[in-house]
């Protein structure tokens, strides 16, 4: 009997896991053994889940709450899949999908099942990402046309600009000291300057 490992991922860090986190420690699976990643499911090039995988031996069991925590890439998620459970010898529960679970069910149409749900599924998650890629972009796109600015605002340029700028154009002072002076970078002070 192996070792039972939880993943856990999300995509950004403000994001919450605890609803990961609640069903995989109900599952059993003690929280010393549940890794938790703050990174997009785009691919698999993830360090936790790296670690993680490092760490699966034959007959260990991966749970997941759902496919699309492993990850959005289908081709991807389909490779992991055969990673994990051909190359390692672990099983692999996806909680949402209980047909999902490797353990049970690997005669023949048990196999045949859960490869065809797997394969929708993974589809439907890299679906899914595109559709978010999609609004986001509808989004930014509707935001700008109403004059949304985005990126940090612009800083209001220093009364002593002017001056030290007519200074540095008849080469009385350069671009650095002027810009030491006005309390910003070399490079903020040469873009106003040939504005």
């Amino acid at each position: 009997m192996g070792k039972t490992y939880g993943y856990i991922r999300v995509s950004t860090r403000e994001q919450n896991e605890d609803r990961q986190r609640v069903a995989l420690e109900e599952f059993g699976i003690p929280k010393r053994q549940i890794f938790v990643e703050k990174q997009s499911g785009k691919d698999f090039n993830r360090p936790v889940y790296q670690r993680l995988l490092k760490k699966l031996k034959p007959e260990d069991v991966l749970v997941v709450k759902s496919i699309d925590r492993l990850g959005r890439n289908y081709k991807e998620i389909l490779e992991q899949w055969r990673i994990i459970t051909k190359e390692r010898g672990a099983n692999i529960v996806i909680l949402d999908m209980p047909i999902l679970d490797t353990r049970q069910g690997k005669d023949l149409i048990g196999t045949v099942i859960s490869d065809i749900v797997l394969q929708l599924l993974s589809y439907v998650a890299e679906t899914e990402r595109a559709f978010i890629r999609q609004r986001q972009a509808e989004g930014i796109k509707a935001a700008m046309a109403r004059g949304v600015r985005f990126g940090r605002e612009r800083k209001e340029r220093p009364l002593a600009f002017d001056s030290l700028r007519d200074q540095w154009s008849r080469g009385d002072i350069s671009a650095r000291a002027a810009a030491r002076l006005l309390g910003i970078t070399h490079s903020t002070f040469l873009r106003w300057a040939r504005e």
